[in-house]
């Protein structure tokens, strides 16, 4: 959606919930845009910041509810310590 910045500011809240909703927020003065409002979420991913790694979890695909790690049965490897 669009905002001329008097709008914008009176209605910050709404600008808020919507961009939080995912859809970005622009702001016009004098009909030029001159600003974005976008979810944090977004706003890491454009600026290529590395994500939590519950949402990179969250963004296999391939992911499902059953996800399992298979343990090695090997015996571990004998060390010298004194050595």
């Amino acid at each position: 959606m669009r905002w001329q910045v008097q709008e914008a500011k009176q209605r910050f809240s709404e600008v808020l919930r919507a961009a939080e909703a995912g859809e970005p927020q622009i702001v016009t003065k004098h009909g030029e845009e001159i600003a974005v409002v976008i979810d944090m979420a977004e706003y890491r991913r454009l600026r290529g910041e590395p994500a939590t790694f519950m949402e990179y979890l969250g963004a296999d695909p391939a992911a499902d509810d059953t996800f399992t790690v298979e343990r090695s049965h090997d015996l571990p490897r004998e060390i010298d310590l004194a050595g």
